[in-house]
């Protein structure tokens, strides 16, 4: 069985790749002349990954909790690339904080600057966040939900990595609703290698997080209610409770 599921998630991410510029050239005359066709093709590609990938592989994909429809900001766990894909099918108008080299990327580049992705630089700590707030800042003008990932990088399930400032600089910043959101998926689909395991993916939004808070309590907030329902949808697909990492 091992080696079958490997067989079939190696097929899931051949076509799953293949199906990427397909889309990219059949939505591109509506992108140009219009953002919504941008937003209506990753979000249909986004939705025929997750199709194709519970029908190749058995891993079927869920979305608990109210789908934001304004303009907010979304503080989501982070653990590979399948949570990216359940959100910009679950939101209307996501975007992203992204790192500078992926807008070179063909066709994944230009579609994302399309719907409002913030390219940002990694630096020094300091001017990391300064610059990051001015990439914000200018790309208010597209609107929508914008979504970061807290931790920075993606986390495997029952690591501990801390939560960084640029999103609580952000959400005082902006001056807008923070919507915290959590997942499992890393139990089936890994930061790195093809085997995607059988199984419901999860991503939830969580209670929001109405702005005025300070940025200390802000990022204690988030990390508690992240952290809490995260470590949840985990044990509730079998992920050993005792194997987790402490909250406080």
């Amino acid at each position: 069985m091992p080696i079958l599921q490997w067989i079939l998630s190696l097929i899931f991410i051949i076509q799953m790749y293949l199906a990427m510029p397909v889309a990219g050239i059949l939505f591109l005359p509506w992108s140009i002349v219009s953002r919504r066709g941008a937003y209506t093709a990753t979000r249909s590609y986004a939705r025929y990954v997750r199709w194709s990938l519970a029908l190749i592989c058995g891993l079927k994909t869920e979305v608990r909790g109210t789908v934001p429809d304004g303009d907010v900001v979304v503080a989501s766990k982070h653990q590979s690339f399948l949570d990216i894909i359940i959100l910009i099918s679950a939101l209307p108008h996501a975007k992203f904080i992204m790192k500078d080299e992926l807008r070179y990327m063909p066709i994944f580049g230009w579609y994302a600057q399309r719907i409002g992705c913030v390219p940002v630089k990694r630096g020094k700590r300091g001017e990391a966040i300064k610059a990051m707030i001015q990439a914000v800042q200018k790309g208010r003008e597209t609107p929508g939900q914008l979504v970061i990932f807290p931790q920075g990088t993606r986390v495997a399930p029952g690591a501990d990595e801390p939560y960084k400032v640029g999103v609580a600089a952000i959400y005082e910043q902006t001056g807008q609703t923070c919507i915290p959101a959590a997942c499992n998926v890393g139990l089936f689909w890994p930061r790195h290698g093809i085997l995607r395991k059988r199984g419901t993916a999860t991503v939830e939004f969580l209670e929001p997080i109405p702005p005025g808070l300070s940025r200390s309590a802000f990022r204690a907030t988030s990390r508690q209610r992240i952290e809490t329902a995260s470590n949840a949808l985990m044990v509730e697909e079998g992920f050993p409770a005792d194997e987790l990492p402490d909250i406080d």
